[in-house]
Parts: C-alpha cells; structure tokens; sequence
C-alpha cells in the first residue's frame, strides 16, 4: 500500500501544504526508537530473494544510528499508542 499512499501525497498534499493556513507535524524525537524495537526484527526477516531485500537491509543500516527506546515509556496519550496500543482514547 506504501507506493499508494507516496502516490496520493505527491498528487494531493505535497503540491498545496504551503498554501495551508497551518502545518502540523506530528512526529517526535524518541519515534524511530521505539518503532526500530517492531521494526528491526521484521525487516531482518526479508529473504535474499525478495525484491524488497535492498530496501530492508538499506533501513535495517539505518536504523543502526538510533538507540531503542521501549515503548513502556510512551504515555497512553500519544499519538503512537494508535499503533502500538495501550491508548488512553476510546471511539
């Protein structure tokens, strides 16, 4: 789905984000320390024979730059927790 939503933010956002009134980034800091503790092992997983391979061992190299953090240090209101769960929000 990734070259998907690439291809709508190329085509729909990127073009008008100046012309905003307001942009929000939300990422933090301590983000990549704590995703690289779900991500590492997963891109370690990549056969040699996928044509994914070179992406996975090129973030794998790059994630090697950041210390893990866990997630237990992630409070229940943030935004992460949509994807790591524990979140304080119920919809």
């Amino acid at each position: 789905m990734w070259n998907s939503v690439r291809k709508g933010e190329e085509k729909h956002i990127f073009p008008y984000q100046e012309n905003a009134d307001t942009m929000f980034n939300s990422s933090l800091l301590y983000e990549i320390g704590v995703l690289k503790n779900y991500c590492d092992p997963l891109l370690m997983q990549v056969p040699q024979t996928s044509p994914a391979f070179a992406n996975a061992q090129r973030l794998h190299r790059f994630l090697e730059n950041f210390v893990t953090i866990n997630s237990n240090y992630i409070p229940p209101t943030s935004i992460m927790r949509e994807f790591l769960g524990g979140s304080s929000f119920s919809y």
